[in-house]
């Protein structure tokens, strides 16, 4: 990857970030682990890969991306203001009564969500169906979608992922964030999912893995989806619950707490010094 393109996005996520402290701060509510754990994937999905347009949200040629661990919003709420859907000041309204910003997406009130998510599991079924329809009208958009690791313990999951392989839906590439916690501690001692690959494997579809947070890797991950003919593929992206923000990188007990003003103030204060060491 070119080193400015490179540069340009390790400093969209972390103003994605900022963003994602700002809305749960503000609500007092919702999931910033997991939403700064995705925050480099998101960036460059609608940085640099999707085919959107802002201006034209609904265009039927458009690729899809379904949050399937929809509690998540912040990250994707974040990721479209930042990219034009709508103003990034109304991110502070994340959560209020007042707001279109609900807690989980829906994608009839919100510019660019493209599938209403919530349930765990459902959203990938989702994805699968979109792909699905994609391929019988002969259209050449791409569906993505992102699972939490937790999310994997559903059964749901399994079945959509059996459907995707007998239908071939190579257009369909699903990330897997895998921070290893979700809210009750680590995923191994809430109910193991492992192991992951091992599983997408043998359910048919080609499995990479990646680092999450490396720009480099998740675009190559991306190039070898789309070159992938016949098979759905899942990227195993192994990332840091919390990254970016010091005090809640690696704690689980950030999956679905609120930072307090002084603690946001400080999460907000170390990405503001990350982008200026990136300015150099």
């Amino acid at each position: 990857m070119d080193a400015k393109v490179k540069l340009d996005l390790m400093k969209t996520a972390a103003m994605i970030r900022k963003g994602i402290i700002t809305a749960v701060a503000t609500a007092g509510s919702g999931h910033p682990g997991g939403s700064l754990s995705a925050a480099d994937i998101l960036t460059y999905l609608y940085f640099r890969e999707m085919n959107i347009d802002p201006k034209n949200p609904k265009n039927p040629d458009r690729d899809r991306f379904v949050l399937s661990k929809g509690h998540c919003t912040p990250g994707l709420y974040s990721t479209l203001a930042h990219r034009g859907f709508f103003p990034v000041e109304d991110l502070k309204g994340f959560r209020q009564v007042s707001s279109y910003l609900e807690g989980h997406p829906n994608m009839n009130y919100v510019p660019g969500v493209d599938m209403s998510t919530g349930s765990l599991g459902q959203g990938i079924s989702a994805a699968v169906g979109m792909a699905l329809a994609g391929k019988l009208d002969n259209k050449s958009y791409r569906v993505y979608a992102m699972l939490g690791d937790g999310e994997l313990e559903e059964g749901q999951v399994w079945e959509a992922a059996m459907a995707a392989a007998h239908y071939k839906l190579d257009n369909l590439t699903a990330f897997v964030d895998y921070n290893r916690l979700q809210i009750d501690g680590n995923i191994t001692e809430v109910m193991n999912p492992e192991p992951i690959a091992d599983k997408f494997l043998a359910f048919g579809w080609d499995v990479i893995s990646i680092d999450a947070h490396d720009f480099d890797e998740i675009e190559k991950a991306v190039e070898k989806a789309k070159a992938n003919k016949g098979k759905p593929t899942a990227i195993i992206a192994h990332s840091i619950k919390g990254k970016g923000v010091s005090f809640m990188e690696n704690q689980a007990s950030w999956h679905g707490s609120a930072p307090k003003k002084e603690q946001a103030d400080q999460a907000l204060a170390e990405l503001d010094a990350y982008i200026e060491s990136l300015n150099g």
